[in-house]
């Protein structure tokens, strides 16, 4: 479940909220912005305790996803889905299905507005029932022609943006011996991780789920629970699980030199930037670090570029976070208000500036 975190302010364009006719699920749209062009978000299926906290949910990853795209120099503005399910609520194949022909049409109703995609909880596979319903779907499975499974992209972004916490931190990009650590090991944790331990570097995982204790002993990681794993000493620490974890609390006793992760609202409040800051902890944004994955789907399904092209440029986050921390830096300011500072400028320029990556 995620951590409760504060509502972002009411700064959205639209916001749809529906039970879904066939599922009878609480489904929200949240369109926060079109300035760049149609919104591009994906949509997740989580457990949480009321409605509300959904819509929450909605609210805060849809500004999120405004600042990404921005950022990442996309012509797409922001938005998010959620499909909210009461807790201890199992969908089996049929609600499952009926929820995500409920989604469609969710998203055929604000006319273009707004493309969805896979996220936390849904698949390609729930795209294509998706794309039953609404032409403004992007992700669909490469059987029939899609951009297949964005967890790859992603995890090369988060890659690319480590490489560059290690530079500013230790003053070299080398992996090998470096301690890192990995809090959840999904799609794209699990991903990240692989690709660390097949470079040598010295790594401690956790994840919420502890059948994944099988992929730590494969990579030779150690394993800590996770209420400990801040606790750990490490050269970089990478949030790759639930929003809100870098509590007050969590960041007082962090035992590492930087945070870089594909987690998305890692800091439980915005101040934890300054928090870190005082503490001499880099952080790198979790909106210009995860935002590999946006990039491609929104590349591909434009067909803006080969497939090497989009990955290259994915890889050029990197790039984008060297440049976020120079602006830091140089300003005197935390990189989440430098990065920040970057998406608003193009947001005031809008889609014909140049994009960062």
């Amino acid at each position: 479940m995620t951590n409760a975190l504060p509502l972002p302010d009411f700064t959205h364009e639209r916001v749809e909220v529906v039970t879904g006719r066939r599922s009878g699920l609480f489904i929200s749209v949240a369109l926060h912005s079109s300035v760049l062009g149609s919104a591009l978000g994906g949509a997740r299926l989580w457990t949480y305790p009321h409605w509300s906290d959904a819509l929450g949910d909605a609210l805060r990853l849809s500004a999120a996803m405004t600042l990404k795209n921005a950022a990442a120099g996309l012509d797409a503005g922001g938005g998010k889905a959620v499909i909210g399910l009461p807790p201890e609520t199992v969908l089996d194949a049929d609600r499952r299905r009926a929820a995500f022909l409920d989604l469609g049409d969710a998203v055929e109703s604000l006319g273009g507005l707004y493309r969805t995609a896979e996220d936390v909880g849904s698949t390609t596979e729930d795209m294509l029932v998706v794309s039953e319903r609404t032409a403004h779907v992007v992700g669909l499975p490469d059987a029939v022609g899609g951009s297949g499974e964005p967890a790859g992209p992603t995890s090369l972004g988060v890659y690319a943006s480590l490489v560059a916490t290690l530079e500013r931190v230790v003053g070299s990009r080398e992996v090998r011996d470096r301690r890192i650590t990995v809090a959840g090991l999904g799609q794209v944790g699990g991903r990240l991780a692989e690709r660390l331990a097949s470079e040598g570097a010295v790594l401690t995982v956790t994840d919420v789920n502890p059948a994944k204790r099988t992929l730590a002993a494969q990579l030779g990681a150690a394993w800590v629970e996770p209420s400990e794993v801040h606790l750990v000493p490490a050269d970089v620490f990478v949030p790759a699980g639930i929003g809100g974890v870098l509590t007050d609390d969590v960041i007082d006793a962090l035992d590492a030199r930087a945070v870089c992760g594909p987690a998305n609202n890692p800091l439980a409040e915005r101040a934890g930037a300054e928090r870190l800051a005082a503490r001499g902890v880099l952080y790198a944004p979790d909106f210009v670090v995860n935002a590999g994955g946006v990039i491609y789907l929104d590349l591909v399904a434009k067909q803006l570029g080969s497939r090497q092209a989009i990955m290259d440029r994915v890889a050029g986050i990197g790039d984008t976070l060297r440049q976020v921390f120079t602006e830091a830096e140089t300003r005197g300011v935390t990189p989440l208000a430098a990065a920040e500072g970057l998406a608003a400028d193009r947001l005031r320029v809008g889609a014909s500036s140049t994009a960062l990556v």
